[in-house]
């Protein structure tokens, strides 16, 4: 009898990620029972599924029950398990709150423009989410460059670590640009790391990049990305 759970997770460590369309995966996010053991089987072996309801992509990622078996084996604390160093992890954090944050945004706000419409009409179907990758922003490289060059190692060092997330599908570059990859949405929890950052290191940054009424009034001006990156070396934890 074929096992569809264990080919989805077997699909998952193979490609990375899956999109939402796909069969299995739409089955493993719709699927109350399949869901429950794809969840039961996936923490036998200290992982959970990835996914976000307005992310395209699913993916893996250690559980958080397993962070500290995984990640706090050694003398010190891990950032990722992706030997990607720590001007890189700061520079995907940088990345994602520039793309993913405005992006979000911009899908609760079609929703809602699309919500109140449907209450005008007497039979109206549910909208789906919005998840079309022209909602994300795209980055020039030459701004990432200019605002934080001097912070994540220069033009060179930077360039490389660009590179790097985009062979991992965090990022694509095209012709001096950098936009969202398909696992851009999943690198962080974002209920955990939105607020971190709003508030934190990179809040005034920010202040004209993420409409206001997703800030708190409260956000301190950080001068290091350290700070930043500490908060967050818990939370890339693709495989």
């Amino acid at each position: 009898m074929h096992d569809e759970t264990a080919t989805l997770v077997t699909r998952l460590l193979a490609q990375r990620w899956l999109p939402r369309e796909d069969v299995q995966a739409r089955r493993a996010l719709l699927d109350d029972t399949f869901r429950e053991e794809l969840d039961r089987r996936l923490a036998s072996v200290g992982l959970e599924l990835r996914e976000h309801p307005y992310a395209a992509y699913i993916g893996l990622a250690v559980a958080r029950s397993s962070e500290r078996a995984v990640f706090g084996g050694s003398d010190s604390w891990i950032s990722n398990t992706l030997q990607l160093d720590r001007d890189a992890v700061a520079l995907l954090v940088v990345i994602w709150a520039l793309i993913v944050l405005p992006k979000r945004q911009r899908q609760l706000e079609r929703q809602q423009a699309e919500a109140d419409a449907s209450q005008t009409q007497m039979f109206a179907e549910g909208k789906p989410i919005p998840r079309d990758p022209a909602i994300a922003p795209v980055i020039a490289e030459r701004t990432l460059l200019a605002d934080f060059g001097d912070k994540l190692g220069g033009k060179m060092r930077i360039n490389v670590n660009l590179g790097m997330l985009a062979r991992l599908g965090f990022v694509q570059r095209r012709k001096g640009e950098v936009s969202e990859g398909p696992l851009l949405d999943l690198a962080f929890d974002y209920d955990r790391t939105a607020r971190r950052i709003l508030d934190g290191a990179l809040g005034d940054l920010l202040a004209n990049t993420v409409p206001r009424d997703t800030r708190h009034d409260t956000a301190d001006d950080m001068d290091d990305l350290d700070d930043l990156t500490e908060t967050t070396d818990e939370e890339v934890h693709d495989v």
